[in-house]
């Protein structure tokens, strides 16, 4: 008999929705993540999270990294080249030290709500 699957936690489905929208190409913190799911302060949750997630999930956690830019140690260090490897199939790239470049991969949400306004014909 299969084990008996459990519905994530309200605070993990929120975290997966989030980390659902990280486009191709772009990555974001997990106290970005937190933050998003309205976890401010509780980045490791987001660790958590993803964590639990089964194999198939659709979830794109590869796109979530620590704030320094980097790829945060697993206890299965199998997961870190591997998550590298993702990531930079979507087009970001990690510099000498193993880092990517926040200013230039993050993912800003707030930018792509913002639309510009059009000019007042006159």
């Amino acid at each position: 008999m299969a084990p008996e699957r459990r519905a994530p936690a309200p605070a993990y489905r929120r975290i997966y929705a989030v980390v659902r929208r990280i486009p191709r190409g772009r990555v974001a913190t997990y106290g970005q993540v937190a933050a998003l799911a309205g976890l401010a302060g509780h980045a490791r949750q987001v660790g958590y999270a993803l964590h639990a997630l089964e194999d198939g999930s659709g979830v794109p956690w590869q796109r979530v990294i620590n704030a320094r830019g980097e790829i945060s140690p697993r206890a299965e260090p199998f997961y870190e080249p591997l998550q590298r490897a993702m990531i930079e199939a979507e087009g970001v790239v990690f510099d000498a030290r193993g880092r990517v470049d926040l200013r230039r991969y993050r993912w800003e949400p707030q930018r792509a709500l913002v639309r510009p306004r059009k000019e007042v014909e006159r």
